[in-house]
């Protein structure tokens, strides 16, 4: 089995954010390395999700990874990507393409939110008044 990883995003018309996966992509890259790591987007910009499937197909993957990098399992991902998923497979045969789950409730998702509050200024010190005005509604 030669694995690979389609990272998806949704795509988006601000360059900035799709770059934010190129980015990604990159670090994936320099964490795995020798493993096929390709980028792909829903939709609005290239390389789009059968595109990438392909890349990972010309660079000799047997499995296929396909990691949502979308919040949770709404409609993009137990829709859309199952049936680009189900239509690279029934091109290819033989190809084992399985759909990671989104990022969702995974326990690190409240650390990682925890440190955006602490960046965008929220104070987590005792006597600041939104601490105060919750432990008063306890």
């Amino acid at each position: 089995m030669s694995p690979a990883i389609l990272l998806i995003a949704h795509g988006s018309r601000r360059s900035t954010a799709n770059e934010e996966l190129l980015q990604l992509v990159q670090n994936f890259r320099n964490r795995l390395p020798g493993v096929p790591i390709e980028p792909a987007f829903l939709e609005l910009v290239e390389p789009d999700i059968p595109t990438g499937l392909a890349n990972c197909l010309k660079q000799g993957a047997s499995t296929i990874w396909m990691l949502p990098y979308f919040l949770s399992p709404g409609a993009h991902v137990t829709e859309d990507l199952e049936q680009h998923r189900s239509d690279f497979v029934s091109a290819h045969p033989g190809i084992l393409c399985q759909i990671c789950p989104p990022l969702g409730l995974h326990p690190l998702i409240l650390e990682v939110l925890l440190d955006r509050l602490q960046e965008g200024g929220f104070d987590f010190s005792p006597n600041h008044p939104t601490n105060e005005s919750q432990a008063n509604q306890t």
